[in-house]
């Protein structure tokens, strides 16, 4: 799929009971491209460039987090066309869907301290390859909103072995480990780099003023807004 970074369409998925997407459709349109509301009971997706699965606590987070939204009408579209290469970006439930739909391996669970986080967390970039991160470095320090009950990335050993070994780790903690993630595991990607998951939030740190700002230079409070407009290259190099 291609397009320009003008008209790319980004599609933002609205699950009940989410509670970022508003936040997602202003990151996407600061990045320069047009955010597409797209219903959880949407039967395809009105032709899109990308996907973002927002965070907040779909379906009340009943049975597990993003368990029941995985079966909504709207997933089993999203499923099938980033099996076919669609950019798709899970941010915290968001990551928890895509685990839960099997688009990234793993799972989330309760924080290992029994807390809800909620800080401005320092991560490291490890792939900086991927289609929404490609405007980030691999080693960068970034700092990204965070917050969340059930962040603690877990798997068995040997997909966490493949996940380092193949380079699929895209973010990792920095200090303390907010949530008890294994390896200090914040974000992941598939084997073909169009899908990413990760806990922290970089739709609210897209604009200075508005996120994490401080002393670090030219793009203060800003680092998160780099998946955005990562993505609408990656469309463009397509």
């Amino acid at each position: 799929m291609t397009a320009s970074s003008a008209g790319a369409r980004i599609g933002v998925v609205t699950f009940p009971g989410s509670l970022d997407d508003g936040d997602a459709r202003r990151a996407v349109r600061l990045a320069g491209a047009e955010p597409v509301t797209l219903w959880h009971g949407d039967a395809d997706l009105a032709g899109v460039d990308a996907v973002v699965l927002p965070g907040g606590f779909s379906y009340g987070d009943y049975l597990r987090c993003g368990a029941i939204a995985r079966f909504a009408p709207v997933m089993t579209e999203v499923v099938r066309a980033a099996r076919e290469g669609l950019p798709v970006l899970g941010i915290c439930n968001g990551f928890q869907v895509l685990c839960e739909a099997h688009l990234l391996p793993g799972a989330l669970i309760r924080n290992e301290r029994q807390r809800f986080v909620c800080r401005d967390q320092r991560l490291r970039v490890e792939n900086a390859t991927t289609a929404w991160t490609r405007d980030l470095t691999a080693g960068a320090t970034v700092t990204i909103p965070l917050k969340n009950g059930e962040g603690g990335y877990v798997a068995d050993a040997a997909t966490l072995d493949a996940l380092e070994a193949e380079g699929r780790v895209v973010f990792r903690y920095l200090g303390a480990d907010p949530n008890g993630s294994a390896r200090g595991i914040a974000g992941i990607t598939n084997e073909r780099g169009n899908v990413v998951g990760l806990m922290p939030h970089p739709e609210h740190a897209v604009e200075a003023g508005f996120g994490p700002d401080g002393p670090r230079g030219p793009r203060t409070g800003t680092d998160g807004l780099a998946l955005f407009t990562s993505v609408l290259g990656a469309l463009v190099a397509a």
